[in-house]
């Protein structure tokens, strides 16, 4: 009898710690739902923003261009009339997930391209012909009903491929220059409103310029681009110390041919701050995908608050790292195909609280700087007071196309996502932070990326970028009267 009373005690005191070990998780993940404001936020009229949502700019018009080809260039080279007659500048605007005003100009012209978004493939070459507007996700969808795959692309595809080109993004495909390298030409209004194609052969000078050179060059138009055939991917992923981590990516993705999509991530709880990290790769794979209902809402909104529970929370970022790390266990081995891994939006992290917002960083490294660039960040972003939410790392090949490149021999991109109160104390705060940051990508003969907030001075912008005053140098030769400008443009030139 004393027996049977001990095992009902014993099983009630597993159920009941049971209940409070998931109990804790889902009340975390509720408190986070419950506190967003999640009030959607009107713009002025004649007023513009990016992703920063601290970039609110006056503009003297907003023109959303037409989807048909002739009428697109009819209308361009009547705002191009307008804008020079009126002595206005011009701005370049897609998705806007640029961060530092790269789409404005105060009291300019704002160019929207967005419903420029047509796409034919040429399945005997294997290129995508698209208008410069069109959102990846649209591409990728368009390609999946021929099994055919975007050749390099950014890690979410919520933004458009004109932004992209103009920022040059990068990909997380192995052995993979940025995104310029899959290009095979564009077609640019200039600002003569004369409509050049652009080429490693024809228009050179131009084509290498407007690939990372945002918007300052012409109105992108149309843009091919290589493709690659949707195949089935397997998932892998390896824990380890941040110290082994170049060491295993030669093991597990330069010495392995089948790794197509690889990325890492550090650990940004306090408890282990920085020193663990994983290795996340997809490999070729025969065997069909299985579908794990990805698209469901639930599922995406199950995620969104587990990122956003980590917000300004030590247990929600132990949580987080937790959830992925475990729940990485039962994927691994599963097979999904490309585009279904590619098609990630960037609503999967979405910040619902009107208060801060969410700024990203990068800094791209040589492998032989990798772990003293770890070592010397870990202290300032310890005593900073702004919140770490997440640091990827991606592995970037040297850029031979785009003049203005950030990759100029093989790197590793460490992309740092942060959240920041709209406060001048903590826009303060990003500001300091985010020039300890560069002087120390600086002394690791790294480069830090161009799309995000300008807290960098010209001087140091040119450490560097030596090849700066070149491309203002060039920018001014095919567009004297600076007709297509921007603020990233005023701030650093």
């Amino acid at each position: 009898m004393r027996i049977t009373q001990k095992i009902k005690r014993y099983s009630f005191l597993i159920l009941l710690i049971l209940l409070v070990v998931t109990a804790f998780p889902v009340i975390h993940l509720l408190k986070t739902k419950w506190g967003e404001t999640n009030n959607h936020r009107v713009l002025p009229t004649r007023h513009v923003d990016d992703a920063s949502a601290l970039n609110l700019t006056s503009v003297d018009t907003i023109i959303a261009v037409p989807k048909d080809s002739s009428a697109i260039e009819n209308q361009l080279r009547h705002i191009l009339h307008y804008a020079n007659t009126k002595g206005l500048k011009i701005s370049l605007a897609g998705a806007r997930h640029s961060m530092g005003g790269h789409t404005m100009y105060p009291d300019g012209i704002v160019i929207n391209m967005l419903p420029y978004n047509h796409m034919q493939l040429d399945t005997i070459n294997n290129t995508l012909t698209i208008g410069s507007g069109a959102l990846w996700t649209d591409a990728i969808h368009y390609l999946d009903r021929y099994g055919k795959s975007i050749a390099v692309m950014q890690a979410f595809s919520s933004f458009s491929i004109g932004g992209s080109l103009s920022v040059n993004g990068h990909g997380w495909q192995k052995n993979s220059p940025p995104l310029a390298s899959s290009v095979l030409s564009f077609t640019l209004m200039n600002a003569q409103g004369q409509v050049l194609h652009c080429s490693r052969e024809q228009n050179t000078e131009l084509f290498h310029h407007v690939l990372g050179g945002y918007g300052l060059f012409g109105i992108i138009l149309d843009i091919k681009l290589k493709v690659v055939n949707n195949q089935s991917l397997k998932y892998h992923y390896v824990n380890l110390a941040p110290e082994n981590y170049t060491k295993y990516y030669k093991k597990y993705i330069l010495d392995n041919p089948k790794v197509d999509l690889v990325f890492g991530r550090l650990r940004v709880s306090k408890k282990h701050f920085l020193a663990e990290a994983t290795l996340n790769y997809f490999e070729q794979a025969e065997e069909p995908p299985i579908q794990l209902f990805r698209q469901e809402k639930k599922i995406e909104e199950t995620k969104r608050l587990i990122f956003r529970g980590s917000v300004n929370s030590e247990y929600g970022k132990r949580l987080r790292w937790d959830l992925e790390t475990s729940s990485a266990i039962p994927a691994r081995h599963l097979t999904f195909t490309r585009n279904e891994i590619m098609d990630s939006q960037v609503s999967l992290i979405e910040n619902k609280d009107t208060t801060s917002t969410d700024l990203l960083h990068e800094y791209f490294i040589p492998e032989r700087n990798f772990m003293n660039f770890i070592q010397d960040i870990k202290p300032i972003l310890s005593k900073s007071k702004l919140d770490l939410l997440n640091i990827t790392i991606r592995a970037v090949n040297r850029d031979h196309d785009a003049y203005l490149n950030y990759a100029r021999e093989d790197v590793f991109g460490f992309v740092l996502l942060f959240n920041q109160k709209k406060t001048a104390r903590q826009e303060a705060d990003m500001y300091s932070l985010t020039n300890l940051l560069v002087d120390i990508a600086i002394k690791n003969g790294g480069t830090y990326y161009l799309p995000y907030r300008l807290h960098i001075a010209k001087d140091k912008m040119r450490k560097a970028y030596p090849q700066a005053d070149s491309f203002f140098k060039t920018k001014t030769k095919y567009d004297p009267s600076e007709l297509f400008n921007n603020k990233f443009y005023r701030h650093y030139k």
